[in-house]
């Protein structure tokens, strides 16, 4: 495999505390080899005598840093802190057209970790002219022809703009659908957020467009938390002093992705200047910081706010959020990178130019709209992470 510049700098801190004693890059991974699987049994972890919620108990929070005003455009983390409030009224749980934006335009030219897409072959012949198509998907709870009943809007207008007939197939593991493509037995097909890497590394997979919500929402963000009273923490760097926590070692967001942007962003190592005790899932860090059971952690934005929709006791200005990670992007539709030009320019046709909002697949499948990606640059913080998880791309890892 190779490697292209590391993503680990151990460099200090980028401020200066306004209190004395103080003292993931932008970004995180999203979508997840294993994410928001690592829930586990309500009121785990919990204080006996921690009297609910509100964990400021009343008082008014003495954080300097804290600020009563939330430029999702411009969070400037390392100088503010907010309550979890000012996060949820914001719409910022998940990611924004502006953060889109933001990740496409890193200006990263080659992949931080393994390789960037194959380059697609400029002589014809080389290319392969499949028919029918094969398009793959890992399987759902609903019955493969339920789902291809689904499916059927994207299936004809990409038959309608490649002039090839289209075969739906269920795919039962990530690794299958990756090794279906570098067999070229699967063509084009939609892939999870933390198996993309190993599609373009072992497959020769061209990642083309992810779904974006209706109102161009996306993803979810990973969020460094603290209890709204803990005025002595206002940054991740002060949680090496208190009583951290992560969910399980599985974890992607609980745990994987954290510890690889912990070190990289602020020069907390786990095991070395930061030993966060493990709590078993996301309910229980949530539940355990807003209790008092732990200080501070880090947690996935859509599973806090599971959280707090479900828990009576539990609000979103319990906490104090002091730093937020760039948006993960879901997973992607790619194709194989020598598929024929009259193919790949259906595909993109079919996802780029085809609003699917009122059809079985906009509401139902996937997303309503559909929009162009670049891997060397949306895929950053997947790469990053992997890379100091030390992921190999090969078939013992996929």
């Amino acid at each position: 495999m190779t490697k292209r510049q590391s993503g680990f700098s151990g460099r200090p801190s980028r401020r200066e505390f306004v209190l004395a004693g103080g003292a993931f890059g932008t970004a995180a991974l999203a979508g997840c080899l294993s994410d928001e699987d690592d829930g586990g049994q309500a009121g785990a972890g919990l204080g006996g005598d921690s009297g609910g919620s509100n964990g400021n108990n009343g008082a008014e929070p003495e954080d300097p840093m804290l600020s009563s005003d939330f430029d999702p455009e411009n969070p400037d983390w390392e100088n503010t802190n907010y309550l979890g409030g000012l996060i949820y009224e914001n719409d910022y749980v998940r990611g924004s057209d502006f953060d889109l934006e933001n990740m496409g335009d890193r200006g990263n030219t080659e992949a931080v970790y393994g390789t960037e897409p194959p380059e697609r072959p400029d002589d014809s012949s080389e290319w392969i002219d499949p028919d029918p198509i094969v398009y793959a998907e890992l399987p759902r709870e609903d019955s493969e022809s339920a789902y291809r009943d689904i499916l059927e809007p994207m299936i004809e207008t990409l038959e309608a703009e490649t002039g090839r007939d289209v075969e739906f197939q269920t795919i039962d593991s990530y690794a299958a659908v990756v090794e279906g493509m570098r067999s070229e037995r699967i063509h084009i097909a939609n892939f999870a957020t933390g198996n993309t890497p190993f599609a373009v590394n072992m497959a020769g997979m061209i990642p083309m467009a992810m779904g974006v919500e209706g109102d161009g929402q996306f993803g979810y963000r990973l969020l460094a938390i603290t209890r709204a009273d803990m005025d002595e923490i206002q940054s991740v760097e002060d949680f090496a002093d208190h009583r951290a926590v992560h969910t399980e070692a599985s974890s992607n967001s609980g745990h994987q992705a954290p510890s690889a942007l912990f070190n990289s962003e602020f020069g907390l190592t786990v095991g070395e200047n930061y030993n966060p005790e493990m709590s078993g899932g996301h309910e229980q860090s949530a539940r355990g910081i807003a209790y008092g059971d732990y200080d501070c952690g880090p947690i996935c934005s859509t599973c806090i706010e599971q959280t707090i929709d479900a828990v009576d006791d539990i609000s979103w200005d319990d906490f104090k959020i002091v730093w937020a990670a760039d948006p993960f992007p879901p997973g992607p539709i790619g194709f194989r990178y020598n598929l024929h030009e009259e193919i790949v320019e259906g595909a993109r046709e079919t996802w780029l130019n085809t609003d699917w909002s009122g059809t079985s697949y906009g509401e139902e499948a996937g997303y309503p709209q559909y929009v162009e990606v670049d891997y060397v640059n949306h895929w950053q913080d997947v790469m990053i992470n992997q890379e100091f998880n030390e992921v190999e791309y090969d078939e013992e890892n996929l």
